[in-house]
């Protein structure tokens, strides 16, 4: 070879190596960021601070802060769950409530129970085999990732814990760590992450929660302490066994961390027995709120620890708001019932149920099918009830929701019943606001379902009514952080509480931040729950495919270099109904995304603008 060909040969390959060597910056500079979503359970937008919770503010303070921020109603656990989980409302995913009625006979793991709760792994699986393999019917964002190559895990609260990636095969698949963990009925669980765990001087079993699970009755108060040792134990999962390995593997990452407090201390807790002040504010509470953000603050250390911080968003939400249980009626039959359980004039757990049964002149069943004997001191019980001569063919099934109670009709004659369960429920002083299934027609006094979302592909039973109990504020000065709500629930008056479509249960808190987030940013938009996903999926470059309309919307806000979006607020009222009672219906509207802010009578629902 001629010097000038060995020097144009050179020059050719040395070109080669550069070009090849900027592909391969390129292909690493495009390789995806990793995601954490936090999701701090029950946490409402307004309560915290530096004080209160120190990490979580810190995340609102330098990175996003979504201060427009929406649950979706009913504003329970696993319905929003499954929005966090898919980006879709609820009209779309079918994950009504945490109590449900689905359609036929109760389900294998449902305990004989025609109304079963979704927060329990077995129930959930029973639920994907009796619709189609998928009861959500929607792409998860965990599904989604695991399958274009990323790890996948979640950790955390049994039942919303697996909604995040429902079908998935948690041996080999999507890891799911919850509360259920190493027990006999557990979800199984890798080989490797067993190992790991002794490794790391973990337990391979999920402790229980202790103190922290008594609710105490209605002469016995609840809990005092907060889930601390459960929920280290989680943490532990995360930081000691799960980052470390996702590290090692080379591979972007999503994880949800689902902290059980301050949702499941706030339920039980013993500062307020029977009474509305404190309320959900005393100090059981507090150290709740403060457990969540040093779980929190843990995850961020490790990131900081692996080197993993600058490349890793970490996105914080909560499922739903918070509030204090009312169980006071002036109006409701069962109120001037003596039962066995329940303070001389309070509402009874059922007392819905017990209100229609009397109303509609039908037998009343619980949940299990058995019949209620009032006169005996007895109430409804297994979290719902049935009307109707045959319970096994029931006229009027109720999923009680705490806040919000869920009524099917599944008879033919569900048309010409609607209306007359409407006007039973407007008559009763704890009623806020009501919603009828379009199908049914308009009736008086109530919103249709697709109004707030709750109209679309859903394979499972759609409810035929939703109503939301009365909400007010409290004395603490401060609506939101003060909220009280009348509430179906075998919880006391005192404890806490929610799923109205009151503002303090909408609130939930919301923040971001990361590479791909901007800084110190106050978002003025509204967001939601069902945001969430198709964000992440944009920032991660993931497709994510759909089958119904009611997705939420990108944040583009929020992302680095994104623009504003107009938003807009609009005010909806029904037709009067008996009384006059109106349901009116605040909401939002951004980037073709709708939001929902309040909804009930004036008067009768907290934070809502006539």
């Amino acid at each position: 070879m001629t010097p000038g060909r060995f020097r144009l040969s050179l020059i050719l390959v040395v070109a080669g190596l550069a070009l090849v060597g900027a592909g391969l910056w390129v292909h690493a500079a495009r390789r995806p960021h990793n995601v954490i979503i936090f999701v701090a359970d029950g946490l409402r937008s307004q309560v915290v601070t530096p004080d209160t919770a120190p990490a979580l503010a810190l995340v609102r303070d330098q990175g996003v802060d979504f201060r427009n921020s929406h649950s979706l109603f009913p504003t329970v656990t696993t319905p929003n769950a499954s929005a966090i989980a898919t980006g879709h409302r609820l009209g779309d995913t079918g994950d009504f409530a945490n109590v449900v009625y689905t359609g036929g006979p109760p389900l294998g793991a449902a305990y004989g129970s025609l109304t079963p709760t979704l927060e329990d792994d077995q129930v959930l699986a029973d639920m994907n085999r009796r619709f189609d393999g998928d009861y959500l019917g929607e792409t998860s964002l965990l599904a989604a990732a695991r399958a274009q190559g990323f790890s996948t895990a979640v950790v955390g609260k049994l039942g919303p814990a697996r909604v995040q990636d429902v079908t998935a095969d948690p041996a080999t698949q999507t890891i799911v760590v919850d509360d259920e963990t190493g027990a006999s009925d557990g979800l199984p669980v890798p080989q490797w992450l067993l190992q790991a765990m002794k490794a790391a001087g973990l337990a391979t079993t999920a402790p229980d929660r202790g103190l922290n699970t008594d609710p105490g009755d209605y002469i016995r108060s609840g809990v005092k302490v907060a889930n601390v040792e459960q929920q280290n134990w989680f943490a532990d999962v995360a930081t000691k066994v799960l980052l470390p390995r996702f590290k090692a593997a080379h591979k972007p990452f999503v994880m949800v961390f689902w902290s059980r407090d301050p949702d499941g201390t706030q339920h039980n807790q013993g500062d307020s027995l029977n009474t509305l002040s404190p309320g959900i504010n005393g100090p059981t509470t507090l150290a709740a709120i403060r457990n969540a953000s040093n779980d929190l603050q843990r995850l961020r250390d490790t990131l900081r620890a692996l080197g993993l911080d600058k490349t890793t968003d970490v996105v914080i939400t909560a499922d739903h708001g918070f509030s204090t249980t009312s169980k006071q009626s002036a109006t409701s039959p069962a109120a001037r019932i003596a039962y066995r359980d329940v303070p001389r004039g309070f509402l009874p757990p059922g007392f819905l149920a017990i209100d229609l049964a009397q109303a509609l002149g039908l037998p009343l069943y619980d949940g299990s099918g058995l019949p209620v004997e009032l006169n005996d001191g007895f109430h409804p019980r297994h979290g719902g009830a049935a009307l109707g001569a045959d319970p096994a063919h029931p006229e009027v099934v109720i999923g009680s929701n705490g806040g919000a109670d869920l009524i099917w009709l599944p008879r033919s004659d569900a048309r010409a019943l609607a209306p007359k369960v409407v006007a039973a429920l407007v008559a009763q002083d704890y009623t806020g606001a009501v919603f009828v299934d379009d199908a049914l027609g308009p009736v008086p006094g109530a919103l249709p379902f697709s109004a707030v979302g709750l109209e679309g592909s859903a394979r499972t039973p759609r409810p035929a009514i939703i109503v939301s109990f009365r909400s007010f504020a409290g004395d603490c000065g401060r609506p939101e952080v003060c909220g009280v709500e009348v509430a179906d629930t075998d919880l006391q008056q005192g404890q806490g509480i929610h799923g109205t479509f009151g503002r303090a249960d909408t609130h939930n808190f919301m923040a971001a931040i990361g590479p791909d987030f901007k800084a110190g940013f106050v978002d003025p938009d509204p967001v939601s729950n069902a945001d969430l996903a198709v964000t992440i999926a944009k920032a991660l470059r993931l497709k994510v495919a759909a089958r119904g309309a009611q997705r939420g919307r990108v944040l583009s806000e929020s992302l680095k270099g994104g623009a504003p979006v107009p938003f807009s607020a609009r005010t909806v009222r029904s037709a009067p109904g008996g009384g006059g009672f109106v349901t009116v219906l605040n909401a939002q509207d951004a980037g073709g995304a709708p939001y929902f802010d309040a909804a009930g009578a004036p008067g009768r629902t907290l934070g809502l603008k006539p």
